[in-house]
């Protein structure tokens, strides 16, 4: 693991301004500026050259800044961003400035047009620094987890007939809360076939005596947010539901036994796929799993398509499932820690349906 976690961040990303010839870079999307800063705020941009770190913020966000960025400069403004941006980028006279490509079309061109001069759109330096997780993003992970488990621990308790899904869906976010964090993401609770949809919407259907539950969900902790699917039943579960649930556990194991340093991301996808697929149930479409951290879903992603390999200190989410529309839906969706031997289960400790 990388220690000295936001110095040694700036230097990484320094290293990579230098390879590509750039004397400053504009940060404007969120979770970068808190990678680079630690600041936590909204509506604020990072720009860094060869000797500082600025942050880019104003009157609604500068004491919290204060508290919370690190080894970093502020500039206060008080208009546009884009023109406070523009005005103080060019105060550094700094000959080439490139903006990360998450920008608007709309503020790449205002920007531009402020500085007069050439300005450069790039993509991947935080990104690719942000794919592998220092000692201190790792804390926050597992912590994350834990919480999670908790939360869902004690959303147990109304596991009952008669609530409904944007109900139990609150209870899940309040036991968060309780617990000194949000929730990471907007919570999945489905009941019955409404769990054939992966991304279905908590509604206003009740919970039945003869019921299934599938709850996707996370608690977001110092920035950071663990995900994780568990499904439950209420009553004595059909014969076609406990096979669901056996076929995804395997595909699931499949995949975790695949993950290691060096393992093909591709590879990993079709060892969860081919579960499903020998097993006669419909292949799900997405992706085997997905790259978790500052952002809910960032790299490496998992699917049939991807390049590359897994690398030790990736943290990725393996959550095969199994649906049939209008009927089921299972999925069991677990964090993991990339290792050179294998990985690490994050989430093992969140209650689980067994049979």
């Amino acid at each position: 693991m990388k220690t000295q976690p936001i110095p040694q961040r700036v230097k990484d990303i320094r290293r990579r301004l230098r390879e590509k010839g750039i004397d400053c870079l504009i940060l404007t999307k969120a979770v970068d500026v808190t990678y680079v800063t630690a600041f936590r705020g909204e509506d604020s941009w990072a720009a860094i050259t060869p000797n500082a770190v600025y942050l880019i913020t104003d009157s609604r966000y500068i004491e919290q800044a204060r508290k919370e960025c690190v080894r970093t400069s502020f500039v206060q403004r008080t208009g546009p961003i884009t023109l406070a941006t523009a005005q103080f980028v060019k105060r550094l006279k700094s000959d080439a400035v490139a903006i990360d490509k998450a920008v608007s079309l709309a503020a790449y061109q205002a920007l531009r047009k402020g500085l007069r001069a050439p300005l450069k759109g790039v993509s991947g330096i935080t990104e690719e620094l942000r794919n592998v997780k220092d000692a201190t993003e790792l804390a926050r992970i597992k912590k994350a987890a834990e919480l999670s488990a908790k939360a869902l621990a004690r959303a147990t308790a109304f596991f009952k007939p008669g609530i409904c899904e944007s109900e139990l869906a609150g209870i899940v976010d309040l036991e968060i809360r309780r617990l000194g964090c949000k929730p990471g993401f907007e919570t999945i609770v489905a009941f019955g076939p409404n769990a054939s949809r992966p991304h279905h919407q908590p509604g206003a259907r009740k919970l039945r005596k003869t019921d299934t539950i599938l709850i996707d969900f996370g608690a977001r902790y110092d920035g950071y947010t663990a995900d994780i699917t568990r499904c439950f039943v209420v009553g004595k579960p059909s014969a076609a539901y406990r096979r669901a649930c056996e076929v995804t556990a395997r595909s699931q194991a499949a995949a975790i036994a695949a993950a290691r340093a060096g393992a093909k991301l591709r590879d990993v996808d079709e060892a969860a796929r081919k579960v499903v697929r020998d097993s006669g149930f419909p292949v799900y479409g997405y992706g085997t799993g997905h790259g978790i951290g500052l952002e809910i879903h960032e790299d490496p992603f998992l699917r049939p398509e991807s390049k590359g390999t897994l690398q030790a200190g990736q943290i990725l989410t393996i959550e095969p499932g199994v649906y049939i529309p209008g009927k089921l839906g299972v999925r069991i969706e677990d964090d993991i820690l990339i290792t050179e031997n294998g990985c690490q289960i994050l989430t093992g400790a969140c209650p689980h349906l067994r049979f």
